[in-house]
């Protein structure tokens, strides 16, 4: 039994050894904000963030960490949530999704660590809570 133990818990943390554990997922992360604020189609979600993306990142990052299998920061530090509820404020659409999901991808592509499965991977996963937002704020 207490094998059964030690490969699900390998098994539920592994995404979060492949993408760096908590420093990757910070590299990630910040990546992602870069390429938001650079990004000319991502103009309007880096509008719905604040001037200052220290919290963002934070927050996005441990919200990553628990995800991925790896410590539930983000209930530790900033309490309990739903996903796609704490994003029902704004308005997100699929060309919000979608440029939210183009800023993942290329701040998925410009991590070396991470092997092309996994990038693919990830990007796959995160498409899901991304269209569970879009649903929420759209009323769909």
């Amino acid at each position: 039994r207490l094998r059964l133990q030690n490969i699900f818990v390998n098994l539920r943390d592994s995404s979060y050894i492949a993408a760096g554990k908590m420093n990757g997922i910070q590299q990630l992360v910040t990546c992602f904000y870069t390429v938001m604020s650079e990004l000319p189609e991502a103009a309007k979600i880096r509008d719905m963030h604040p001037s200052d993306l220290t919290t963002s990142i934070d927050k996005l990052s441990c919200f990553l960490s628990g995800w991925l299998g790896g410590p539930r920061l983000y209930a530790e530090k900033y309490g309990a949530f739903g996903m796609p509820q704490v994003h029902k404020h704004l308005n997100v659409t699929e060309l919000e999704r979608d440029a939210w999901l183009l800023c993942m991808f290329h701040a998925l592509e410009q991590q070396l660590s991470y092997t092309e499965p996994f990038k693919k991977y990830m990007l796959r996963q995160l498409a899901i809570p991304a269209e569970r937002i879009r649903l929420v704020c759209s009323g769909s």
